[in-house]
């Protein structure tokens, strides 16, 4: 049994051996992703049109190096809507490295045990401001932090659209309107 999502920083490669090895039959059986959990709780979509069409689940590099290419201030430089796990009780030097890609004034959002009833914790803010508003909510374990222009909420009634319900655009289950 493990915690959190057993895709995505979860060590499946090496318990999966040790049960191989060993014969044990085993399943695995995905939940609901803590960076979904959180974008739910968030009342957000990762990806918002012309806004952030790419999301990146990265994290900040610890005692497990990262590659050359995928440090976060080498990230930071696309733009993109970042998700950070294991990397909140180091927040300033997170902070440090994103202000090399993203201007100060980047929404930041940091939600510690998403979805977790009664336990959920949400801190908004931007670069400027989220190691102090994460410090003060006492937030050090357990969260993400999800940074882009998607963590701001005026971007969702800021008029970009999907085309998926726009009536002029024809899709595999419907043509466009006709004018009558």
């Amino acid at each position: 049994l493990s915690s959190g999502d057993p895709s995505i920083y979860g060590a499946l490669a090496e318990q999966l051996e040790s049960l191989e090895t060993e014969k044990i039959p085993y399943e695995i059986v995905p939940g609901v992703s803590s960076p979904f959990a959180a974008a739910a709780s968030l009342a957000t979509e990762l990806t918002i049109p012309e806004v952030a069409q790419t999301v990146i689940f990265t994290r900040l590099e610890g005692r497990t190096p990262m590659p050359p290419k995928e440090k976060l201030s080498s990230l930071a430089q696309h733009g993109a809507t970042l998700v950070l796990f294991l990397s909140t009780q180091y927040i300033k030097e997170v902070v440090a490295e994103l202000l090399q890609g993203y201007p100060p004034d980047t929404p930041v959002a940091v939600v510690q045990k998403a979805s977790w009833p009664g336990e959920e914790k949400i801190v908004r803010g931007t670069l400027s401001d989220i190691a102090e508003k994460v410090k003060a909510a006492r937030i050090v374990w357990t969260a993400l932090v999800i940074v882009g222009e998607v963590v701001d909420r005026k971007n969702r009634a800021a008029g970009k659209r999907s085309k998926l319900y726009d009536r002029d655009f024809s899709h595999g289950y419907r043509e466009k309107e006709r004018e009558t």
